[in-house]
């Protein structure tokens, strides 16, 4: 499924073509995704240019003078910059084509991806309205963990993950900062120190911020808005290789499933 860093590479890959640009044809094949396709968007966004692309955790924000078009991955979406004109494959659902002879394409084998409209202020939006802090943000700190930390019970792990809490980090990059941050996913998210909680929110940040850079994390059908992989899967210290030796200390990853999500961790080097 596409996260944080791979809807963010997408945003970065599609907003040069899109941005200052006037939507010329809005196709859509196949309608039913995880909500179907509100049919009045085509009249909304064509003539219209798009006058900024932006993100909220794990929604595209396509925004228009008249409302904003939410598009959401799901588990195997992606969107790429093409030729308007390029024959469309077979699980190819919808095509925004651009007046400078672009077109963005929406391609989503499973169908768990969503666009939506909303004619609203996007952030209140039902879909946005209860998601935590972006983890990139000032507004995430050791100050604001620390605090919604308290009286937990549940795995760290399950706690950073949950949306409602700071959006964006998912199932990979929790393993990998938790290992960063030498904490074990199964501590209580209440048991844990202000001092360590200040080392996880800087090993988030790092986490997140290294992804981006490297175009997002190479999984199954994942490509970024150019038809390029992300690159970030290179350098995994534990998602992935359990059983492997720890970069650290050399002792076999251990693998549990929590929340019934694979969580891999160094029983040594995580505490």
């Amino acid at each position: 499924m596409p996260e944080l860093p791979e809807v963010e590479t997408t945003r970065r890959g599609i907003a040069p073509y899109l941005e200052n640009t006037s939507v010329a044809t809005f196709e859509v094949r196949q309608p039913r995704l995880r909500w179907p396709i509100d049919p009045a968007i085509k009249n909304r966004i064509e003539g219209q240019p798009v006058e900024q692309v932006t993100r909220r955790g794990k929604y595209l924000l396509l925004q228009f003078a008249n409302g904003t078009l939410l598009v959401h991955l799901g588990m195997s979406g992606s969107l790429r910059v093409l030729t308007s004109g390029t024959a469309p494959g077979k699980h190819d659902h919808v095509d925004i084509g651009l007046e400078n002879g672009h077109c963005i394409r929406y391609t989503d084998p499973r169908r768990f991806g969503a666009m939506v409209w909303s004619e609203h202020p996007v952030q209140d939006h039902k879909l946005l309205a209860s998601l935590g802090p972006e983890p990139l943000s000032e507004a995430f700190d050791d100050g604001y963990l620390f605090q919604h930390s308290r009286g937990r019970r549940g795995p760290v792990k399950s706690f950073i993950m949950d949306s409602h809490i700071v959006v964006g980090v998912g199932n990979i990059y929790a393993n990998e900062a938790l290992f960063k941050a030498g904490i074990d996913p199964r501590r209580a998210a209440g048991r844990i120190s202000r001092q360590r909680m200040t080392r996880l929110v800087q090993c988030i940040r790092e986490v997140l911020g290294a992804a981006i850079e490297q175009g997002g994390t190479t999984l199954k059908d994942f490509v970024g808005g150019d038809g390029k992989p992300g690159y970030f899967k290179q350098e995994l210290a534990v998602y992935g290789r359990a059983g492997m030796p720890c970069s650290r200390c050399q002792r076999p990853l251990k693998e549990v499933q929590l929340a019934k999500r694979s969580t891999v961790f160094c029983s040594h080097c995580q505490r």
